[in-house]
């Protein structure tokens, strides 16, 4: 029998409000899922990430970045793939992908 799996939303970048992509990327674990992918042009099965979160948190955080123009996710086999949307990125706004993969610096303090 096959898996069947409802259609997934995968808007165009166009009408996702910045506020929606900024808001996805405020999480550290979406922020984790992205740099991943960075890393990973061809993308990784939902399973292989490496975040600390039970099967359906981690299934929230993905379609929050699906909303958000930030990922896109298909059924390959019995697994469901994911990648980034790097060139809609880019096209949408250049050089976004550098501000996300460089990591955050620690704050410096003020004497």
């Amino acid at each position: 029998m096959a898996r069947s799996s409802p259609m997934l939303d995968h808007p165009d970048l166009a009408t996702v409000p910045l506020t929606a992509v900024f808001a996805a990327l405020g999480d550290p674990t979406r922020l984790t899922i992205v740099q991943t992918l960075l890393e990973e042009p061809d993308g990784l099965a939902c399973g292989a990430f490496p975040v600390d979160v039970a099967a359906s948190t981690l299934s929230h955080h993905f379609k929050v970045l699906r909303l958000a123009g930030l990922i896109h996710q298909e059924e390959r086999g019995t697994r469901r793939w994911t990648t980034l949307r790097q060139h809609d990125l880019e096209a949408w706004s250049p050089g976004i992908l550098r501000i996300i993969e460089r990591p955050a610096a620690p704050p410096t303090s003020r004497e």
